[in-house]
């Protein structure tokens, strides 16, 4: 069994998403972590210039830019993509990493409320879901196995293992301490779950309600590309909950609805995900299982 022995805490990978970034220089200057003698713990701001900035990127999204290929890139002049290399080297490198275990923390202008991405269908990740889930009811389980753990281009992935914690809504450049000690929640918990795993010690835990992503959707657009509607009224702030086949998705600016298709129920989530805009996304869909 491969025991968690490094434990690397990230924030500001956008750098206009605070809490991360005031949750990694709290733990920095000494917040109190029960589990500073049973982890090595190392803490990063990803991004410091567009932290400085306030910005989500300078260039280019610096947590799209951990694919294999980004990073064998010998030469660039984009800002993301040299930093992506040094914190490649820093944590990993992705290949054949030396970090146990990359958490990277972010904040959604969606009504996700307080939820755990994962990148891979294991017992490791699974147990870990349902012990949070256990103590934090209200959490919600992200599954992003679409591809596989090391084709993600995220940056967690330069870690063993990772995993990224979404908690929202907050608005960019914004701190709301509600938020923050979610987050910190979230830290504890997964830091008591880490410790057990390493003592094997972990109590089996019951199946639970989990969601497994599908695919991303476009907001609708004519044919010069432009957004001709918005996400319908009785979608807004509804993250994580069922829309049936038939149940309207957007509303044009004529009035017209665009209703669901296809053959089963989906769950939306970053529903009108900010950062979204440049890219025109308006959610995210997955379905729900037990895992």
């Amino acid at each position: 069994m491969s025991t968690i022995k490094s434990i690397a805490i990230v924030g500001g990978t956008h750098g206009n998403e605070l809490t991360g970034i005031n949750i990694v220089k709290a733990l920095d200057k000494g917040l109190t972590n029960q589990f500073d003698d049973v982890f090595k713990f190392e803490y990063i701001i990803a991004n410091p210039s567009a932290v400085a900035a306030n910005v989500r990127f300078i260039d280019v999204d610096l947590n799209r830019q951990f694919g294999i290929h980004n990073l064998s890139c010998s030469n660039s002049r984009l800002y993301e993509l040299n930093i992506a290399k040094v914190l490649d080297q820093k944590l990993g490198p992705k290949h054949s990493p030396r970090t146990d275990l990359v958490i990277d923390i972010h904040n959604t202008t969606s009504a996700m409320g307080a939820t755990l991405i994962l990148l891979e269908d294991s017992p490791f990740y699974r147990n870990m879901a349902g012990y949070l889930k256990a103590r934090m009811p209200d959490v919600n389980i992200l599954l992003e196995d679409e591809i596989s753990y090391l084709e993600h281009p995220y940056l967690c992935t330069t870690g063993k293992r990772g995993i990224m914690l979404e908690l929202g809504c907050q608005p960019h450049g914004v701190s709301r301490m509600d938020i923050f000690l979610q987050c910190e929640t979230m830290l504890q918990s997964v830091f008591e779950y880490c410790d057990l795993y390493n003592r094997d010690a972990m109590p089996e835990q019951p199946t639970f309600d989990a969601y497994r992503l599908i695919e991303n959707v476009q907001f609708p657009l004519n044919e010069e590309e432009e957004v001709t509607g918005l996400v319908h009224e009785t979608l807004l702030d509804r993250d994580f909950c069922a829309v049936e086949v038939g149940d309207p998705i957007f509303r044009l600016f004529d009035g017209t609805e665009i209703f669901l298709t296809g053959t089963h129920t989906v769950y939306p989530h970053f529903i009108n995900e900010a950062a979204y805009r440049n890219s025109k996304v308006a959610f995210a869909t997955a379905t729900k299982f037990k895992w």
